[in-house]
């Protein structure tokens, strides 16, 4: 059974590019034609480049691995927070700050804060204090929690970043590439797809499109969460105690994962039109460099 098929890329609108006044010249390769002022991208390598990153990603969590999502353009917030949460992966949809990968030991200290902060007031911390000391708390707790709430449960740098728009999350991205974390992506006709180690051509800013390519991405964390779980069964049954050479030992699953995986998981068509009501607006457009192939380690070579 197809990861996801032609239909539901076309009617979430996946295959609108940006204008053609605006694009990088290195996407020219996953260009069908153009249409109206708008670049047209070709969905047919879209579906070939959902397999591969759709593979890796089950890959990485089946092997103990963990993906970060990050989308902080208001069109794929909502799409971030549900699908990471659905499959219990760390997310960023607010504000990304500097240094979250790069400089993880300072912010797992303002990790450790907010469930400081969180703690006190489920336990009566907070009384006997001032009601302006109360609301300087508060605030610090909420400030924490809008922008670290969704990787409260992050103990290290995660194993690869799914990311919905490169340019804007260049920061994100930059500290992955840093730290040799592979980068799944989608793949706009303004996006540089030397940055991205698993790209996914496609339109980054509709909804339905963030939506429906986040949602294939958790698709694929939750089938390596069944394959980890069977793993594990195995290795059991058999009396197994060592992981595999070059494989994280797999912790056993977590309450919310076994009902994951007796609820199991589907991709939905989300409904749109197939008019250009999808399309980018304010986008740029081609290119013609190879586009760059990665291994999973994160090492990039040229496509042929």
């Amino acid at each position: 059974m197809a990861v996801v098929t032609m239909k539901q890329l076309l009617d979430s609108g996946v295959h609108f590019g940006h204008q053609t006044r605006r694009w990088n010249p290195k996407m020219k390769r996953y260009i069908l034609t153009e249409r109206n002022g708008i670049y047209i991208i070709d969905l047919q390598q879209t579906l070939s480049y959902i397999d591969r990153a759709y593979e890796f990603v089950r890959e990485t969590v089946a092997h103990g691995g963990s993906v970060l999502f990050v989308g902080t353009k208001k069109q794929a917030q909502e799409a971030i927070a549900e699908e990471a949460g659905r499959v219990n992966m760390p997310y960023v949809n607010q504000r990304w700050l500097g240094g979250m990968l790069t400089n993880f030991q300072t912010v797992h200290k303002r990790l450790q804060r907010l469930k400081e902060l969180e703690s006190m007031e489920q336990t009566g911390g907070f009384e006997g204090r001032t009601k302006k000391e109360i609301l300087m708390l508060t605030r610090e707790k909420d400030k924490l929690e809008k922008t670290l709430g969704g990787i409260r449960d992050m103990s290290k740098a995660p194993s690869a970043v799914w990311v919905v728009d490169t340019k804007k999350e260049h920061i994100a991205v930059g500290e992955a590439r840093k730290l040799g974390i592979p980068v799944v992506s989608i793949l706009d006709t303004n996006c540089d797809p030397d940055e991205v180690d698993f790209p996914i051509p496609g339109n980054d800013d509709a909804i339905r499109s963030a939506a429906l390519l986040t949602k294939v991405i958790a698709r694929a964390a939750a089938d390596g969460l069944m394959a980890r779980s069977a793993r594990s069964g195995g290795r059991a049954a058999d009396g197994e105690d060592k992981p595999e050479a070059g494989v994280a030992s797999d912790e056993p699953l977590a309450e919310w994962e076994q009902d994951l995986l007796a609820g199991g998981s589907e991709v939905g068509s989300d409904g749109a039109s197939l008019s250009g009501a999808g399309a980018n607006a304010d986008a740029p457009n081609a290119a013609s460099n190879p586009a760059p192939t990665s291994t999973s380690n994160g090492t990039q070579q040229t496509a042929g």
